[in-house]
């Protein structure tokens, strides 16, 4: 089967816990802190490979986790970051927060990469809290979260051509003359079901990929038939080869079904319909061939190159892959834009936290807070004592109050609970 979507989760990997630890030296005066940070947490990357086609991968493993940081020790020892976990995607994958939609990569060149969660600081150990007064503390921080969230993945095939016609002109037949495809050829309409890709080779260390775009039927921009599963493989295409069945076999205008499909691509998106296109009169060998072809070329061949071919007895082929190669060669490749091309990104200011409560619970939400509350040791009284200090200096305990928290009332910040007292 081929895949070009898919939703999974990524997550960063949780920092690295810090350490407690004393010194024990001889002839030290009150010994001192002593206790390492802890690593840093791999991230999560992912990396375009030009040897994939399809996210099938990703329908068996939908969840991705990179290695957390190690715990730090004591004699002031860091630990080691944690590993990042590479993720291999087919070039031409496009990234976005399912929450969201935003666009996080566009990743469309071999080993290109993107970060698309980021992992956790280590906490810090004993060592950075001591002060003039408080010279042997007995906290460190535990390691911070990594970054996670649910991601949507969507393949648009690179190639530099795209057959497209409608079912049954012979796009199967013609790619598999042409190149080392084998998709599945029959007499009937929708035989092709999912893009077959081929690399014609025109001559030594001259070649260029082609597409097979299943699905342009009438009504295929508003989903018809398979619709908007495989117009979007087009996109990104360099020339679009228009197959038309000149024997009209099917008993369709091979006239009509040109204006008929390129309707559909405008109507999709008008940049497709805009792009290069060449009109391969397939069939040719067929009775009828030969007025049809003199009624397509009257119609069409002011304004696109018309190419008579038989995809089933090879006549005409040769003639054609070298015209495409030679387009090819005076196209500008294929550039989307890039995430870091497409503007700076405006994100609107948000409040350091928010209070507000909902069903008899007080909620304190912000990213700095709840940072804080991650990595606190609720069983270690001097961490705690901590967290309450950086809850009263920003300013959370006076809007709590504002809001009408009572003695015993809940409050909850991120995953943690707790009673309020005065």
């Amino acid at each position: 089967m081929f895949f070009d979507k898919a939703k999974i989760f990524v997550k960063g990997g949780d920092g690295g816990n810090g350490c407690i630890a004393m010194r024990r030296e001889k002839y030290v005066p009150e010994g001192g802190p002593w206790g390492g940070d802890g690593g840093r947490g791999g991230n999560v990357v992912f990396r375009a490979d030009e040897g994939l086609r399809t996210l099938v991968d990703f329908r068996y493993k939908r969840h991705y986790k990179a290695e957390r940081g190690r715990h730090g020790e004591g004699k002031n020892m860091h630990g080691a970051s944690g590993e990042d976990l590479v993720v291999r995607l087919p070039a031409g994958t496009l990234i976005r927060d399912a929450d969201t939609g935003e666009l996080l990569a566009d990743l469309v060149a071999h080993d290109q990469e993107a970060v698309v969660a980021r992992g956790g600081r280590g906490g810090r150990g004993n060592a950075h809290f001591a002060t003039a007064n408080r010279k042997a503390p007995k906290l460190a921080e535990k390691g911070a979260p990594g970054e996670e969230r649910w991601l949507e993945l969507e393949l648009k095939l690179l190639a530099d051509v795209g057959l497209i016609g409608f079912p049954n002109a012979g796009k199967s037949t013609l790619i598999s003359k042409v190149s080392a495809a084998k998709p599945k050829i029959a007499n009937y309409h929708f035989t092709t079901i999912t893009p077959n890709l081929g690399v014609v080779r025109v001559e030594e260390g001259r070649s260029f990929v082609m597409a097979d775009i299943p699905g342009l039927i009438e009504g295929a921009h508003a989903g018809a038939g398979l619709g908007h599963e495989f117009l979007r493989h087009v996109e990104r295409t360099r020339l679009l080869v228009h197959v038309l069945d000149v024997s009209g076999s099917e008993g369709r205008d091979p006239v009509e079904d040109f204006l008929a499909t390129n309707r559909e691509l405008i109507l999709y998106n008008p940049v497709i319909g805009a792009k290069p296109q060449v009109i391969v009169a397939n069939k040719i060998d067929l009775p009828g061939a030969a007025e049809n072809l003199r009624r397509v070329k009257e119609a069409y061949g002011e304004e696109y190159e018309v190419f008579p071919v038989s995809a089933v007895t090879g006549s005409g082929l040769e003639p054609l892959v070298y015209r495409v190669a030679a387009l090819l060669a005076g196209l500008p490749p294929e550039t989307p834009v890039l995430l870091e091309d497409a503007g700076p990104v405006v994100h609107q200011a948000e409040p350091r936290f928010t209070v507000f409560r909902q069903e008899g619970i007080f909620y304190v939400k912000g990213k700095e807070i709840e940072r804080h509350v991650a990595m606190t040791d609720m069983d270690n009284e001097e961490a705690v004592e901590r967290l309450q200090w950086i809850i009263k200096r920003m300013g959370i305990e006076d809007d709590l109050k504002a809001a009408g928290i009572k003695e015993g009332d809940t409050v909850k910040i991120g995953n943690f609970e707790f009673e309020y007292a005065e």
